[in-house]
């Protein structure tokens, strides 16, 4: 053991120990100069600010700057077409010169969409229901109808039926009820009608009782047959506006028959 101290104090193993110990740290240093300089440490380019910018500007810029780039495309409403809207890494990002950037842009061509059944809808529910779909409405234009709902859906001027395929963003034309019936009915052909018989077909037919003219002698009020209407139908007048006014003349109708 006193032989080891001793060795410990020589000169040579002082030599051999500081020896040792300077080949490791010259071997880290070179480890990691190398390595910094192998990796380039320290250096990098910004990404530049791509977003935004037609897709040709920006694959010009990625080639100036010298980036690989791949371009990946989704369909945005309301966004020019070949517009990057997203870009992988961010702006302003340093990278390595070479550096693949990931690019999003608008594609050109719109998915198709399937037009929904609207024919229960009215108006706002049909909006809704085309927004979500990813339509629009463009014009509206209201037809007589009982309903208030959806009649048609015009595309380009055509009338296309639920189950359509649509580009996505596509403006839809709807024509629909305005839930106030015909503006224009069928005049009744009412001469030779018992008079309680006229009245309910001027009233079924959405039209006004007018002025009821007597005549001759009327012996039974409950036995009266209308003589002249006035509008009648005729080959000239067949339909008139809702609520026209219609005017009777009537006269005693014949007795019934009386079995013997």
């Amino acid at each position: 053991m006193s032989k080891f101290w001793e060795y410990l104090k020589t000169k040579s193993f002082v030599y051999n120990f500081f020896g040792a110990l300077g080949s490791v740290v010259v071997i880290i240093l070179i480890a990691y100069f190398s390595l910094g300089y192998y990796t380039r440490h320290g250096e990098g380019i910004p990404v530049p600010t791509l977003k935004n910018l037609p897709v040709e500007q920006a694959i010009q810029t990625l080639h100036e700057q010298g980036f690989e780039y791949q371009i990946d495309s989704v369909y945005v409403q309301d966004q020019p077409a070949g517009t990057i809207v997203e870009q992988d890494p961010d702006p302003g990002t340093n990278v390595k010169p070479g550096r693949v950037i990931y690019l999003t842009m608008v594609t050109r061509l719109a998915p198709n969409v399937t037009l929904p059944d609207l024919s229960d809808d009215n108006y706002m529910e049909a909006v809704a229901t085309l927004s979500n779909y990813g339509l629009k409405v463009g014009d509206t234009t209201y037809k007589s109808d009982i309903a208030d709902h959806i009649l048609e859906v015009h595309f380009s001027g055509q009338v296309i039926k639920p189950g359509a395929k649509l580009p996505k963003g596509s403006k839809l034309d709807l024509v629909i009820g305005n839930g106030a019936g015909a503006s224009e009915v069928d005049v009744p052909d009412l001469v030779n009608q018992d008079l309680d018989a006229a009245k309910f077909a001027i009233k079924g037919a959405g039209l006004t009782i007018g002025t009821i003219t007597y005549e001759g002698a009327i012996t039974d009020s409950t036995n009266l047959t209308v003589t002249e209407q006035f509008p009648a139908k005729t080959d000239s007048v067949t339909k008139v506006s809702l609520g026209t006014r219609v005017n009777l003349t009537v006269s005693q109708g014949k007795k019934p028959d009386v079995p013997n």
